[in-house]
């Protein structure tokens, strides 16, 4: 089950078309009051990792056309937490079950970001279409409701 989300705040859309939009996104997202005060020094770190990740995939993989959107996100069941969902124009996902196992790469590289980002957040979603880009959208909700049951 999913949490319904109630409320939905833009901390953030960063367009990634090189390697400088990527230092920026991540640079901002480090330095952002709202997610500073919602999560611990460690989590806001890692945040900043998945979103380093995600953009250098739009790079590698999405031909350097896409965006980087960062939301707070509310819940109904009163949790609050953060989404990052890394847009692409790229060629997409064949596999998305193989996308998501360690070490299983496409771009010769060690295979590990995507499942390293998955490990980091509470959840992550991938829509694609092959020839049509892909939609990762990755959640991790504040500790006090991280991995809580969740509501209907």
């Amino acid at each position: 089950m999913q949490r319904i989300i109630t409320n939905r705040t833009t901390l953030g859309r960063f367009d990634i078309g090189e390697e400088g939009d990527l230092h920026i996104a991540v640079y901002k997202i480090q330095s952002n009051i709202q997610l500073c005060a919602a999560f611990n020094t460690s989590d806001v770190a890692l945040i900043a990792t998945v979103v380093s990740e995600l953009g250098r995939n739009i790079l590698k993989y999405g031909g350097g056309r896409g965006c980087l959107l960062v939301s707070r996100i509310d819940a109904k069941c009163g949790g609050s937490g953060i989404e990052i969902k890394a847009v692409d124009s790229g060629p997409g996902f064949v596999d998305v079950s193989a996308a998501l196992k360690d070490h299983y790469s496409t771009g010769g590289t060690l295979g590990l970001g995507l499942t390293g980002s998955a490990r980091i957040m509470d959840s992550i979603e991938i829509e694609t279409a092959p020839g049509r880009g892909a939609t990762v959208t990755a959640k991790k909700w504040t500790r006090s409701n991280a991995r809580a049951s969740q509501a209907p």
